[in-house]
């Protein structure tokens, strides 16, 4: 989501001190602004799982299902790659639109799993999400190449979900989830890395600005799929 920010050394009458200020500006609307899309998706999931008229309603038409999926994913593309033409109050919302739609879809764990289950994968993920980012902001290492191998690793996997959708085998989830949980666990820590440098060498306020809300999608995204890969492995269900 980043490929339209300039990943190069600041200005040079930038002093060390106003870029170091930057990145802990940028850093702390990112945490934010992830932190709200969190909330905004708990509460809409909430929502519409406590409501059976609801939950007929989404889950009982296949038109509205499927063309609130169709809408996630066309967002999903849309508001990074057009963003550049776009103001910052609206990439803003439409992030915190994405996240209402992200929570609607979401209520159907509800009716999978307990709710116990459910709070404990939430700071299982939470933690392991909290670590891997903290990694990603301090450590030296050039997590670049990682990001290009877990990317591809990423359209793997959802090629073996694809063919486990038809395969049905109890085996083959379980060995895609934990894969899953490894991708997201390493993206977090490259995303991390990714917003740091990017909002080192974007000191323009505007622009910083998107960057903080596309950084906070990118990891609103790692958290959730982190979440849901790990609910699958430790979650059961109702029954």
């Amino acid at each position: 989501m980043f490929n339209d920010f300039n990943n190069q050394t600041p200005p040079a009458y930038y002093s060390q001190a106003d870029v170091a200020r930057q990145t802990n500006a940028v850093l702390k609307r990112v945490y934010v602004r992830m932190f709200i899309g969190l909330l905004v998706s708990a509460f809409c999931a909430l929502g519409v799982a406590s409501s059976p008229a609801a939950i007929t309603f989404i889950f009982g038409n296949s038109i509205i299902f499927w063309g609130m999926f169709i809408a996630l994913f066309a967002m999903a593309i849309l508001i990074p790659t057009r963003m550049h033409k776009m103001s910052s109050s609206t990439v803003l919302l439409l992030f915190i639109v994405y996240a209402a739609l992200m929570g609607v879809f979401l209520s159907s764990i509800f009716m999978v799993y307990r709710i116990s289950a459910i709070v404990s994968t939430f700071f299982i993920s939470a933690g392991t999400f909290g670590a891997m980012s903290v990694y990603g902001y301090f450590t030296k290492t050039d997590l670049t190449k990682m990001g290009s191998f877990l990317y591809m690793a990423l359209f793997g996997l959802l090629i073996a979900m694809l063919v486990n959708l038809f395969l049905k085998s109890a085996a083959m989830d379980y060995v895609v989830s934990i894969i899953g949980v490894l991708i997201f666990i390493g993206l977090t820590a490259w995303d991390t890395q990714q917003v740091k440098r990017l909002a080192a060498a974007n000191l323009d306020p505007a622009l910083a600005d998107k960057l903080a809300t596309m950084g906070a999608m990118d990891l609103y995204l790692d958290f959730i799929n982190l979440f849901l890969f790990l609910l699958r492995i430790f979650g059961g269900n109702r029954d």
